[in-house]
């Protein structure tokens, strides 16, 4: 009797503080992980620590070359997709007053033209079922005066990602936005010292004052995000295709 096929979740950003929680969480739930990313040395370590069930893609997602790359990639594994995550950051370019208009250019490519590249990658191997799952953020609904960037191209990507459901929904492929607050993670920490000493104050009085901004005090860890990833391959998710779960501890204030 022949073993089951392995389906395969393709995961872009899968080095980072949410990818990697993100991967393993997969890999939990039985599924191979195709990970992307940019550098092939990152993506090497991945591979060390999972060993056989993750398989690995160096792409970069804001370059058209990416397509053919994942596309090539995917084939290579003979699976149907199952799970596809776009979770890729960008980077850090200050507030709305000083943002250089290059790197809002660069966010929106990451972030939106990443996806649609991703997305034409795998498209001839999503099965029905398959989810669309990408990672925007709480700024892009609650936008700030110092995050400019990330605001900007997160509230393209909920757009896209509805667009993305109506496309797909007559296939039984299903698409979804995670939006977590500010992350307890090594990029965060780094943000927090650069605002604290444009601020005279302290990196763990801006943590504290990020905290305060939930109602419940707290940071989001990327083992949660990993979770709600893990937790849309259950079949009851599909009611939820083209909507955006908020993992932000109570920090969105306005409605819905």
């Amino acid at each position: 009797m022949n073993a089951p096929v392995r389906e395969l979740a393709v995961v872009v950003g899968a080095t980072g503080a949410f990818g990697q929680a993100i991967v393993e969480r997969l890999i939990r739930r039985g599924l191979t992980v195709l990970a992307v990313a940019r550098s092939a040395q990152s993506l090497a370590g991945l591979a060390e620590r999972f060993g056989p069930q993750i398989q690995v893609c160096a792409a970069d997602i804001a370059d058209d070359r990416a397509v053919e790359a994942i596309r090539a990639a995917v084939a290579a594994q003979a699976a149907p997709v199952r799970m596809v995550v776009h979770g890729p950051g960008v980077a850090v370019a200050g507030g709305i007053a000083t943002v250089p208009t290059a790197a809002m250019v660069d966010a929106v490519n990451i972030k939106v033209g990443g996806l649609l590249r991703l997305v034409r990658a795998v498209d001839a191997q999503l099965v029905r079922g398959a989810r669309i799952v990408a990672i925007a953020g709480h700024y892009g609904l609650e936008p700030t005066a110092y995050a400019a960037a990330a605001g900007v191209a997160n509230a393209a990507l909920f757009n896209v990602m509805r667009q993305i459901s109506l496309h797909l929904g007559e296939r039984g492929v299903t698409a979804h936005t995670l939006a977590p607050g500010p992350a307890d993670t090594e990029r965060l920490h780094r943000v927090a010292a650069d605002r604290a000493a444009l601020q005279g104050t302290t990196p763990e009085a801006v943590l504290d004052a990020m905290r305060a901004d939930s109602s419940l005090g707290q940071l989001t860890t990327p083992a949660q995000v990993a979770w709600a990833v893990a937790l849309l391959l259950d079949p009851e998710a599909d009611v939820l295709t083209g909507s955006t779960l908020m993992l932000d501890a109570g920090r969105r204030r306005g409605l819905p």
